[in-house]
């Protein structure tokens, strides 16, 4: 497997992250079966593992945490917070330097390292000081728990603004970007795509196959769609407009896939790691079966005349279903509209 520069870190990279959202009980709750996943991607080659607090409530940082055992020089070990730890305690969550500095602590234990490569803030916070969340972030480089910050979900204004702060109050900059990026959900590549290229940043985009709509499990003649904690109802709502016109155009990826000698599966992850501005793209399997279906992309460069007939299918900076979109939803909510 080739692997890439993240960013400007000296830092080399496989183009698939492993993701562990579904190693636990959101996916797979066998965890040695999890165990042997991970390490079959890491034998397939992958060095990079992506997780984050929040997924399963922590036991995916304890699954990934006893699966690196051995083996954690190998691996440029990724994981986040901010999302809610504690349904009742408003301050078991956020960018506050009062949670980071616990947090971190934890995902150390449930990791059993000492150190965290990439330490990134799952989403940009509207209520507290970004300046709050870069100096907390930046202390725990200088105390060596962390090596470098990444950020997700933040729109193209934000990443400049985090890296102008970072320039001004000479703190630590966020190395990466970790935005969703598929060949249905493309808005990132008017916006937040070049701006990190500008700033010398890493892309690592999530969701390469759309939440599954790319799997080819989910076609006109499906008898029904998921819905769960990790896949809102509103992506999968197959009465929408917006999800209408995904049901079609997946049946011409699945025909365009086919005359080109791809699984849609391979096609659509090829597509996501095509891009010069993505470093990597995060795949997230909950079976063995399902990283299997993964890897055959990395040895896929697909044509100009696929890549030119996906752009007649989905124009370029498209995002199909805005719910598909993980950034923007503070700012449209009919609270922060002006009216």
């Amino acid at each position: 497997m080739d692997y890439r520069p993240l960013g400007r870190t000296g830092v080399q990279v496989s183009p698939l992250c492993l993701g562990a959202m579904m190693f636990g009980p959101w996916g797979n709750e066998d965890k040695a079966d999890s165990i042997r996943i991970i390490h079959a991607a890491l034998d397939a080659g992958i060095n990079f593992v992506d997780t984050a607090d929040v997924y399963s409530a922590g036991v995916s940082e304890e699954i990934v945490g006893e699966a690196l055992r051995g083996r954690r020089d190998d691996v440029v070990l990724a994981t986040k917070f901010f999302m809610p730890m504690d349904t009742e305690d408003p301050n078991h969550r956020g960018g506050s330097r009062r949670w980071i500095m616990t947090e971190v602590e934890n995902s150390l234990r449930r990791l059993g390292v000492d150190h965290i490569d990439l330490y990134q803030v799952h989403r940009p916070s509207p209520t507290t000081d970004l300046a709050e969340t870069l100096g907390a972030l930046t202390d725990l480089v200088r105390q060596g728990k962390i090596r470098y910050l990444g950020s997700s979900s933040f729109s193209g204004s934000q990443i400049v603004e985090a890296q102008w702060l970072s320039h001004d109050r000479h703190l630590e900059r966020f190395v990466t970007e970790q935005p969703p990026y598929s060949i249905l959900v493309r808005g990132i590549e008017s916006d937040v795509l070049p701006t990190a290229q500008r700033h010398g940043m890493g892309t690592l985009t999530y969701s390469p196959l759309s939440g599954g709509w790319l799997t080819g499990r989910w076609r006109k003649d499906a008898p029904g769609t998921p819905t769960s904690a990790a896949r809102p109802n509103a992506r999968f709502d197959m009465s929408t407009p917006s999800n209408q016109r995904k049901l079609d155009i997946v049946e011409d990826l699945a025909q365009l896939a086919e005359e080109a000698g791809h699984t849609l599966i391979e096609m659509a992850i090829a597509f996501a790691i095509d891009h010069p501005g993505v470093t990597a793209a995060i795949v997230g399997p909950r079976t063995m079966a399902q990283l299997e279906s993964y890897l055959p992309a990395t040895d896929i460069t697909l044509s100009g005349e696929v890549l030119d007939r996906i752009d007649e299918l989905v124009a370029p900076g498209v995002t199909l279903n805005p719910d598909d979109d993980s950034y923007g939803d503070h700012e449209l909510t009919a609270a922060a509209r002006r009216r």
